[in-house]
């Protein structure tokens, strides 16, 4: 008898917020605004809108250097623990691998819209020595091997656009195979 008056209760629940206008209801916490995975250019240098840290609307196509050198692409969260660990240990190696190898880094942010002031905020803080972008339509995912599933990620891709180098998570140390994938697509 109780499973069928909590049947009734949801139904009742269901209709009456069907029956607001769609404006009335509270937004929903995912929105999917991204393009079908068939519609992306799914090869470097991509053709996704990126937000930049002065809040400016980029296409990636004009954000990611010409490949004469490798180009690490790191994706990360603002409210995830092992990205920021990720970012922090490579704030202190990159000036060091950038005085012995010329490679590009870019910082993608895959946060949510309701995380963008975390994500500007840390960008004006000048937080780290490589630009950051926000891929507010969150189509990386859509492209990327393994859909993005699980942050951090780390792609070191080759002068070819060749993906040479995927790390999926991160744990301290890991920044040395970061550093040997980098010097590696250097040499190709």
């Amino acid at each position: 008898m109780k499973t069928i008056a909590g049947l009734l209760f949801l139904l009742t629940v269901q209709v009456a917020f069907a029956q607001k206008p769609l404006e009335s209801r509270p937004p929903s916490y995912i929105m999917d605004t991204a393009r079908p995975a068939a519609d992306i250019q799914s090869t470097y240098p991509f053709d996704i809108g990126l937000i930049s840290g002065q809040g400016d609307t980029l296409r990636s196509d004009k954000v990611f250097p010409e490949l004469s050198k490798p180009v690490v692409l790191l994706f990360w969260l603002t409210t995830c623990y092992p990205c920021r660990m990720e970012l922090e240990a490579l704030k202190k190696s990159v000036p060091e691998w950038k005085a012995s190898v010329d490679f590009e880094l870019i910082a993608i942010s895959t946060d949510f819209a309701k995380n963008l002031p975390a994500f500007y905020t840390r960008v004006e803080e000048g937080a780290w020595p490589w630009k950051a972008y926000n891929d507010y339509n969150r189509e990386f995912s859509k492209i990327m091997p393994g859909g993005l599933n699980g942050l951090p990620q780390t792609f070191v891709l080759g002068k070819d656009g060749e993906i040479l180098y995927h790390k999926r998570k991160f744990r301290p140390g890991d920044e040395a195979e970061i550093w040997a994938a980098i010097q590696a697509a250097a040499k190709k």
